[in-house]
């Protein structure tokens, strides 16, 4: 068996607006508690976890918290994207035409270089930014003030690279601002371009990417999706592969996701923006009620 270190790391899926605003929820419940989960020596986040996670570089918890907790009346002015059902819909017709995972990969980056006015071989070549990519860039920026790099922890971004669909993992040194790994790993609709590539969602690696933790002795999940995945079971990108694959090589691992009575915050309402406050609530009230049961497994 590999030797494990005893180490900590905190994963932050994706799942939407609500899903951050659920994971700012979590973490501040258990701040109020008395347990701080968020010094862990690995934290990797995907897609809205990225932002969590990049949010938390400059915030403590009780800060997240709050900022999840305040009603956000009009969506901020970023690129247009296609309405959650739609894009729902568009992404599960690619996934049903996929013959496995990179093919799946490369089906949907062909389709986020369409969205985002970029032929696949100028994407190879790096291609140009869009306005679009800039506007979107500002937004995500709006979000994360005044954060960076973390020089006293790991933060590992995930994305896939649109123009060939393989993983990418973006840290410290990968040479890109973080402002542009959060924009990456949140891209869901068109393509984002970091450096010489062009990326999207990292959710479209896996929804959680626990797996990056193998190695650590202690790995907890927070999974807004409660660990489901639209992608076939035998395609291996569910969280409980990854789960099993990190208890395997000797990690121990604690999952939690959303109530049963709080799912409808999440999926084809994700980006309800409305709904933020209330999943920010659900995910406190969860993470007080689940503080001693993950601080006995943190400690």
């Amino acid at each position: 068996m590999r030797i494990i270190s005893p180490t900590r790391a905190l994963i932050l899926g994706g799942g939407g607006s609500t899903g951050q605003a659920w994971l700012a929820g979590i973490l501040g419940g258990l701040a109020e508690a008395g347990l701080d989960v968020t010094h862990a020596d690995l934290t990797v986040g995907t897609s809205a976890g990225s932002t969590a996670a990049a949010q938390l570089t400059a915030v403590g918890p009780a800060e997240l918290l709050a900022g999840a907790l305040t009603p956000v009346p009009d969506r901020p002015r970023g690129r247009p994207r296609p309405g959650t059902a739609e894009h729902l819909d568009r992404t599960r017709r690619i996934i049903e035409d996929s013959a496995d995972a990179a093919d799946m990969r490369r089906r949907l980056g062909a389709a986020a270089l369409a969205l985002a006015g970029v032929a696949p071989l100028a994407a190879l070549a790096g291609g140009t930014p869009s306005s679009g990519a800039d506007r979107w860039r500002a937004t995500v920026a709006a979000r994360l003030p005044g954060a960076a790099w973390p020089e006293d922890r790991r933060l590992l971004i995930t994305a896939v690279d649109a123009g060939t669909g393989e993983p990418v993992v973006l840290d410290r040194g990968s040479g890109v601002d973080l402002v542009d790994a959060v924009a990456a790993s949140c891209s869901s609709g068109a393509a984002y371009p970091v450096g010489d590539r062009w990326c999207i969602d990292g959710g479209y690696r896996r929804n959680e990417n626990a797996d990056l933790a193998a190695g650590y002795g202690r790995v907890l999940v927070l999974s807004p999706f409660g660990g489901r995945s639209r992608t076939p079971a035998a395609w291996g990108l569910q969280l409980a592969a990854q789960v099993e694959g990190l208890r395997a090589g000797g990690s121990r691992v604690e999952v939690v996701g959303p109530t049963e009575q709080d799912t409808h915050l999440f999926g084809v309402r994700s980006m309800d923006l409305s709904l933020r406050p209330a999943a920010a609530r659900a995910g406190a009230a969860q993470g007080r009620a689940l503080a001693d049961r993950v601080g006995e497994f943190w400690a």
